[in-house]
């Protein structure tokens, strides 16, 4: 060595020179480098599709409870201490919706009057049909819908107007509503406009002649007072609100007022949280083990077979920070890649599954940016210790061992 000129030292590389060196190296064997990225892809496309899965299948069941009511309370006016029957105020449908966890309350009033299909219909032929006051929320409270026409809003509720419950329709012989066609009420004549579904949630509604609270005021002598009310609830506050209501509804007499407990289905859906929380868990940390160790496995596997390269580089006047450096650098990007694209096509399985089940997609954004941002973190850790393992060796060695 020439003592008057300076020592020689490596170049330095900054970031984007050793990203650019890590693609190259990429680049350099496409085939290794799809097949390490594939490796990868598959281990987290099974993760999210497992996570995806699981999840729609609790969407799906906890959708199916809620059909059955899961927070719907039923009020009705009971018997006074004396044995007298008891009414609830006309405001009381006000009163419990003022109370904050109650999203939807409506009410009904039960009346006395007979319905007919025609006045030719001999009186005794009642067909055990009830007259009831609705009002306009009603089918948006109990999540009935109609079959056939419309339901009573706030103009038609104030007129001679009918809705047909299932079995009543059925029983009075009306298929669907027609310009026209009327049934006697109370002696009077009502169009009818709907026919509902059978409503599962409130039974009694199936054969019932439903008509209009201000309509029942004017032309069936109704006081105006409910003799039912259905109240629905944020679900965690369900059995709070019903501990409140027969207070509400009647401060002077509570006892007179029977609220019906929670449905079956709460308790049912309760225990299906549970048991899917402790379920989602455990696949979730199973999971991420399987899918950690493929990572893992793949990149310690894709930088060990390297060591020729790096003892190459080394010859060539490398130092171990670079060969550590680039092939770090190369790690991540090669998990990047794979973790992307593995969260991607386990979103799509989670798609077409749930879609040929009918289920819901309920995969959480968060698993699946989770699943890609953990790959990164899996990739560095795999990908580090074979790459300082690897500048550590002298570059006779790495070639020799290559």
């Amino acid at each position: 060595m020439n003592p008057s000129l300076p020592p020689l030292r490596p170049a330095r590389l900054r970031p984007l020179d050793v990203l650019r060196l890590s693609l190259s190296g990429l680049r350099a064997k496409p085939m290794r480098a799809v097949l390490s990225a594939a490796g990868i892809s598959i281990g987290i496309a099974a993760m999210v599709a497992v996570m995806g899965i699981s999840t729609s299948s609790r969407a799906e069941l906890q959708a199916t409870l809620d059909t059955l009511g899961t927070n719907l309370l039923r009020v009705e006016a009971g018997e006074s201490l004396t044995g007298e029957r008891t009414a609830l105020p006309p405001e009381v449908t006000g009163m419990v919706r003022r109370v904050p966890p109650v999203t939807d309350a409506s009410s009904v009033a039960g009346i006395d009057a007979k319905v007919y299909r025609s006045e030719l219909i001999p009186k005794e032929e009642t067909n055990a049909l009830e007259v009831m006051a609705v009002q306009p929320d009603l089918l948006g409270t109990l999540g009935v819908r109609t079959a056939q026409g419309a339901w009573l809003n706030r103009a038609t509720g104030r007129y001679p107007a009918v809705v047909l419950g299932s079995a009543a329709a059925r029983r009075l012989g009306v298929i669907r509503p027609e310009p026209g066609l009327q049934i006697l009420v109370g002696g009077k004549q009502f169009t009818v406009v709907g026919v509902l579904e059978p409503a599962v949630l409130a039974p009694e509604l199936n054969s019932a002649v439903l008509v209009g609270f201000e309509a029942a005021r004017r032309t069936l002598e109704f006081d105006g007072r409910p003799t039912a009310l259905y109240v629905r609830a944020e679900e965690h506050a369900v059995g709070d609100v019903r501990a409140v209501l027969a207070r509400t509804v009647n401060p002077e007499q509570p006892d007179a007022v029977r609220v019906d407990r929670p449905s079956d289905a709460l308790a049912a859906k309760l225990a299906a949280d549970e048991a899917f929380t402790g379920l989602l868990l455990g696949i979730g940390a199973v999971a991420l083990l399987v899918g950690g160790i493929g990572v893992a496995n793949t990149m310690v596997i894709a930088v060990l077979e390297r060591r020729g390269e790096i003892g190459l580089r080394r010859a060539l006047g490398a130092t171990r920070g670079q060969v550590r450096n680039q092939f770090f650098t190369e790690s991540l990007v090669l998990s990047g890649l794979g973790g992307c694209g593995g969260a991607l096509l386990g979103l799509v399985i989670t798609v077409g599954y749930a879609g040929h089940r009918g289920w819901p997609v309920a995969l959480p954004a968060t698993a699946v940016a989770g699943a890609a941002l953990g790959t990164l973190v899996i990739g560095a850790v795999a990908g580090l210790y074979p790459a300082v393992r690897a500048a550590k060796v002298s570059p006779t060695t790495a070639l020799a061992t290559a």
